[in-house]
């Protein structure tokens, strides 16, 4: 067996089971479940209708560039959104489309880690998306996480990162907006980071599966590939961007997404990919078209979000210190006690599951900057977030 299997990490949901586990929850209630960031709202009836209408389809080998049609609804959706140069991003050859982020972040680390350089290093936001640990673990590099904390309004210190460290960086994964605290970066900020990885030579991997929730209409997360068009960089160089349907069109199950960006680098990412052997089947394709195509859907899902947003922190003003994300659907409330034990007793009293924060970062710096924290992610029905956060009210004042 590959020993770096060894050096993996109990996932996040394997450690709330076992913390749930230990305590005796109450019978009365019914169980609210705010810990996974699964979306719960309808998703659009044309997309199931497409991917219906297409089953026939099974019957035909995917390719694993995908269809055309695809990779033009990709394009064309990505050159509106983030306003890139017309004829810039091309369908042929900066888009490919993915079984879901999860998968498509992890091989890419194993793609493009250079075991013959001595020591590789992958940066890391911590908190993270634990997919990116595992990720470095398995390509042979070495995980470095930066602290993201509220002085630095939870996005990484890039600043603070050694000459070295830098140098062994060949990967550098940045998430915005952020999971789990919702801080979006700004373009200048990502621009920044471009200018860094010119200087180094690593490539940045930015995953952006949050992009489309936010709550003004009018000023949308900016994108990597946004900072590359303003900067003239239209070949998008060491610029490599993830984005899915799971969150954007409430389609977890259909597993859709893209990466896009660096047309080199995508090659080289087919070609792994061919030998992976993880081609979307044609009728996931058709839907994802669909769904990539329209904007109405999104508008009204986003209104949802922003509707639970207003009502569950209406309830916890005061009582929490928490505030409204940039962007995404978690809210990250700092937690009057240690948020594993917050996490523990809240399920014990209220039946209310939330994600301790220490299970979604590592100590650095001498800290682990979620241990006073927790994950409310709102995907559930209005009427629940609003039960949840009046549980989650009467928990924190017996306290």
């Amino acid at each position: 067996m590959n020993l770096d299997l060894n050096l993996l990490h109990p996932y996040p949901f394997e450690k709330l089971a076992a913390l749930k586990a230990a305590v005796t929850q109450p019978a009365d209630l019914k169980d609210i479940m705010l810990s996974i960031g699964e979306p719960k709202h309808e998703p659009p009836a044309f997309v199931l209708e497409t991917l219906v209408k297409n089953l026939n389809k099974l019957s035909n080998y995917p390719t694993t560039k995908g269809i055309p049609e695809l990779r033009e609804a990709i394009a064309t959706w990505a050159t509106t959104r983030f306003k890139l140069h017309v004829g810039s991003f091309t369908a042929d050859k900066h888009a490919l489309p993915v079984n879901g982020t999860r998968e498509a972040l992890f091989a890419f680390a194993q793609a493009t880690i250079d075991r013959t350089k001595p020591d590789p290093i992958i940066v890391s936001p911590n908190p993270f998306y634990q997919i990116y640990e595992g990720a470095a673990l398995l390509s042979g590099a070495e995980p470095h996480f930066l602290n993201c904390t509220p002085a630095n309004n939870f996005i990484p210190d890039f600043d603070s990162v050694s000459e070295d460290v830098w140098q062994r960086t060949q990967l550098l994964f940045v998430c915005s907006p952020g999971n789990p605290t919702g801080a979006v970066m700004s373009s200048a900020q990502l621009k920044k980071l471009i200018s860094l990885a010119d200087k180094y030579d690593f490539i940045i991997a930015s995953d952006e599966c949050y992009s489309e929730l936010y709550f003004d209409e009018k000023n949308p997360p900016a994108g990597l590939l946004q900072a590359c068009a303003e900067l003239g960089r239209d070949d998008f160089s060491r610029c490599v961007v993830f984005h899915s349907l799971s969150k954007r069109s409430n389609l977890p199950g259909l597993r859709s997404g893209f990466v896009a960006g660096d047309a080199k680098i995508l090659e080289k990412f087919l070609l792994y990919r061919t030998y992976h052997g993880c081609a979307m089947p044609v009728p996931t394709q058709l839907a994802s078209v669909a769904a990539w195509q329209d904007e109405t859907h999104v508008i009204e899902n986003r209104k949802a979000y922003n509707e639970k947003f207003d009502a569950v922190l209406t309830i916890l003003d005061g009582v929490l210190d928490v505030k409204k994300p940039d962007a995404s659907f978690y809210l990250w409330p700092k937690t009057p006690i240690k948020g594993e034990l917050f996490a523990q007793k809240l399920f014990e009293t209220q039946k209310v599951t939330v994600l301790p924060g220490s299970y979604l970062a590592r100590e650095a710096d001498g800290i682990n900057p979620g241990e006073d924290y927790v994950r409310l992610a709102l995907v559930a029905p209005l009427a629940e977030c609003i039960d949840a956060a009046q549980r989650i009210k009467s928990f924190v004042q017996s306290l």
